[in-house]
């Protein structure tokens, strides 16, 4: 990886693309999908806390589906930017959070802070915000296979996973670009709105142009944290 970061960068792409694509991976596409619903839930609850309200915990159900209950009526911004800003917060969460593990994967110091640190959040939401036991289950193997990845001090292997990681945090927002352009959906026979018309109903614009602008900067974030890695 440290020889070859160009080969490395495209071949883990290629990996992620084809673990989708193909149908004989159902068995890692799966716990998969349940971590980027985490992130993805976690991306809300973690903006509602940013901008001054509450996370109360979050819901990830077996189709790989979840919601995030917070509360943003104490935030220090207007009520509607807060809750806007929280709404895009699940969409961009796995963008930023993928970004930020691809740039850390550049040397062995900030491989290890980065690492450590999914660790500790994945700790922090399994103690405060998550209570179903598929949800305890899942996520507290990765963060026994994080750890373990931790532990060994292996160069390689952690510039792997936490490029793997992040291009799958980064490229989850391509595989649900059916909800982003998504008004609203059925769930327990019940009308939800979805994350873009959420941002919609409370900041100017429409739902799918809110998609597209989260397409792009999501499309940006992964060029310029691919750059950065690839930097010499």
């Amino acid at each position: 990886m440290k020889n070859y970061p160009l080969l490395s960068i495209i071949g883990i792409s290629l990996l992620v693309f084809l673990l989708w694509q193909l149908p004989y991976f159902g068995f890692i596409q799966y716990p998969l999908l349940l971590l980027g619903t985490w992130f993805h839930e976690m991306g809300h609850g973690l903006t509602a806390i940013l901008v001054g309200g509450k996370f109360i915990y979050l819901e990830i159900y077996e189709n790989g589906g979840g919601v995030a209950y917070s509360n943003v009526s104490a935030s220090y911004l207007p009520f509607k930017i807060a809750r806007g800003i929280t709404a895009a917060g699940g969409l961009l969460g796995p963008a930023i959070s993928g970004a930020i593990l691809i740039a850390s994967a550049r040397n062995r110091i900030s491989s290890k802070i980065a690492l450590w640190l999914l660790i500790a959040i994945m700790v922090l939401s399994l103690c405060l915000w998550i209570h179903e036991l598929l949800a305890l289950i899942i996520l507290s193997v990765f963060a026994a296979l994080l750890f373990f990845i931790a532990i060994l001090r292996v160069r390689n292997l952690e510039a792997f996973t936490l490029l793997f990681l992040g291009t799958q945090c980064v490229l989850s927002s391509y595989l649900q670009i059916g909800y982003l352009f998504t008004k609203q959906f059925e769930r327990d026979g019940k009308i939800q709105y979805s994350d873009t018309q959420m941002i919609a109903a409370h900041l100017p614009g429409t739902y799918w142009m809110w998609a597209v602008l989260i397409l792009l900067i999501t499309m940006y974030l992964l060029y310029k944290s691919y750059r950065y890695y690839l930097k010499k």
